[in-house]
């Protein structure tokens, strides 16, 4: 299903932004080789949490699918949304190429979640709050999708110098890890602040672990600190 929001929660230049990348998303080397490098360790905080065998998930702005076909081989029946045609595109093709069963869809988590209220039993929104200009109807609309039970699974960029220094400075302008512009200091999160939308949505905050990407050995680890990235695991009560 291809739909468009009604609502606008998203940015065009975001979007386009984004799309602009989408030839290259699945090359390791490419403008996402970050990306990659921090896709096992997101697989990993998920699948420490959950059961994914034989899993309903929905993966909320998927980009070109690298988590999406992460989280199906690992037995999960996935669906993904993403609003920029180009990498829903790119996300389709490499499905088909892979031989990854993923449901890839052009379509805003609100409409989703109005279709199919109480339907996962795993949502993931990973590095998408920060690019959005209402970050907590997301995770409204990603509450709604979840089945009592379920579990939401977010990871961001909190707002601090640290964060600035080396997600934006040092990613962007100097290792040149991420093409500039990639972040927006203004729009990262606070874990404080995404706690509070948690429990707004009627969600239960389970735990926060701070992602640290290590560009030397080009991997990414779970660690103690939140200061500049960071993945949350939050439950629907039921």
């Amino acid at each position: 299903m291809d739909t468009v929001a009604e609502d606008r929660n998203f940015s065009q230049a975001e979007l386009d932004k984004f799309g602009a990348l989408a030839n290259r998303w699945w090359d390791p080397q490419g403008p996402q080789k970050a990306l990659h490098a921090l896709n096992p360790a997101r697989l990993g905080y998920v699948s420490a949490r959950v059961e994914l065998s034989g899993a309903t998930a929905l993966d909320v702005g998927c980009g070109g699918g690298l988590l999406s076909e992460a989280l199906a081989r690992a037995g999960a029946d996935v669906t993904a949304l993403d609003l920029a045609p180009e990498l829903v595109k790119v996300a389709r093709l490499h499905g088909l190429e892979s031989g990854v069963k993923v449901d890839y869809r052009l379509q805003p988590v609100e409409s989703l979640a109005a279709e199919r209220p109480a339907s996962f039993d795993v949502v993931t929104c990973m590095e998408m709050l920060e690019h959005v200009p209402d970050p907590g109807a997301i995770i409204r609309a990603c509450a709604m999708a979840l089945k009592p039970g379920g579990r939401l699974f977010l990871s961001t960029l909190n707002r601090t110098p640290a964060a600035f220094a080396l997600a934006i400075i040092g990613a962007e302008y100097v290792a040149r890890l991420l093409p500039k512009g990639t972040h927006q200091y203004r729009d990262f999160i606070r874990p404080s602040e995404l706690a509070a939308w948690l429990r707004q949505a009627g969600l239960q905050l389970e735990d926060v672990s701070g992602l640290a990407y290590e560009p030397w050995r080009n991997a990414a680890r779970l660690v103690g600190r939140t200061d500049v990235n960071y993945l949350a695991c939050a439950r629907k009560p039921g």
